[in-house]
């Protein structure tokens, strides 16, 4: 939050720099240009650009002005570890930053924690801020990550600067070379939904997220179990949901399969958390879970343990541990950035929500 008008110079000037608009050696406008453009005194103007002189983002040269600093040769090993997450909720979140912080205490290192509640211009202000402090590495959990990324020249700018990075749980299809660990989604949806055909279903709904990779994943796992199974895949038992409309868009969209006729006896859903919510919702309107319709969930949360959900067992813990080792591999030169793409082999839990 910009709370003072130095501190929205501050924030628009490394915009800038962060976007590409200055270069390295490039001249600012003078402290009368930016007195104009803020409407504010030459003090508030001097006062931001001396915090950014100081931050390594700028430099002056007496009697001829402010120019753009080269922050390649940012320094290194200060120990700090930057971990952006999507959403810091208590579904599977704390086991992720356990592994990570363990590997990372172990080999001295501290972590700088920042959120972007899934928004991708969230996650573009917390790099930008990152991008002012002097950090070794980044692990990242892209947000909507199937969307495409409108902030790339920030992960370039890292690049530049040499710092190197490792996205979880998601990635940008359009950066799927960059360093990732994330658990095999698409073998999930497949293991899950072989799991319900051979209980004997075969109209199998599907809930998944599509603004997020892992959503696009699992359907495709659940599209892989049905075509094996000889099953027709059939769009009219599928139900899509964004960020915004999860609380209400899976439920509706299955009350409106159940209502338009079709058989439908079981259905696989994006996470553990939409299963709780379709469980609960099915019984509203009277129906019982597993004997009327099967229900399983995905990642093997407590929610799961709590209300017995079929799932599949997310590695939480592990992953953390293999990011925050593999970060660690790039920034020793141990790893090299082609051999940083680690998929994670997903397991059934089964529980007493499938019959």
């Amino acid at each position: 939050m910009i709370n003072s008008k130095h501190e929205l110079i501050i924030k628009d000037i490394k915009s800038s720099i962060n976007a590409g608009s200055f270069n390295a050696g490039d001249k600012i406008p003078s402290e009368n240009q930016l007195a104009a453009k803020y409407d504010v005194s030459r003090q508030t103007v001097r006062k931001a650009l001396g915090k950014l002189i100081d931050e390594g983002y700028l430099y002056a040269i007496h009697g001829s002005g402010t120019f753009v600093a080269s922050r390649k040769d940012k320094k290194k090993h200060t120990k700090n570890i930057a971990v952006v997450s999507t959403f810091m909720s208590d579904y599977i979140f704390p086991r992720v930053i356990q592994g990570i912080n363990q590997v990372l205490d172990e080999n001295g290192y501290s972590i700088l924690l920042k959120t972007t509640n899934n928004s991708r211009k969230g996650e573009a202000w917390c790099m930008e801020e990152l991008l002012s402090k002097n950090i070794d590495g980044m692990i990242i959990e892209p947000s909507q990550s199937a969307i495409s990324c409108q902030h790339q020249v920030l992960y370039d700018q890292m690049d530049a600067m040499g710092i190197p990075y490792v996205f979880i749980q998601g990635c940008y299809e359009a950066m799927m070379d960059r360093p990732f660990v994330m658990l095999d989604d698409v073998e999930g949806g497949k293991l899950i939904t072989e799991h319900l055909i051979s209980l004997g279903h075969k109209n199998i709904a599907g809930i998944f997220k599509a603004d997020d990779t892992q959503g696009i994943l699992r359907h495709k796992g659940y599209i892989k179990a049905l075509q094996s199974a000889g099953i027709a895949y059939n769009p009219d038992l599928v139900i899509w949901y964004h960020t915004k409309d999860k609380s209400m868009k899976p439920m509706e969209g299955l009350i409106r399969i159940l209502e338009s006729g079709l058989s439908c006896h079981a259905v696989v859903c994006y996470n553990d958390e939409i299963a709780a919510d379709v469980i609960k919702g099915l019984q509203n309107i009277g129906r019982s879970v597993p004997h009327d319709i099967s229900v399983t969930g995905f990642d093997n949360s407590l929610l799961a343990h709590s209300k017995g959900i079929t799932t599949i067992a997310h590695p939480q813990e592990e992953l953390g541990k293999v990011a925050a080792s593999t970060l660690l591999g790039l920034i020793d030169g141990s790893i090299s950035r082609k051999d940083a793409h680690i998929l994670l082999e997903p397991k059934l839990i089964e529980r007493k929500s499938c019959f």
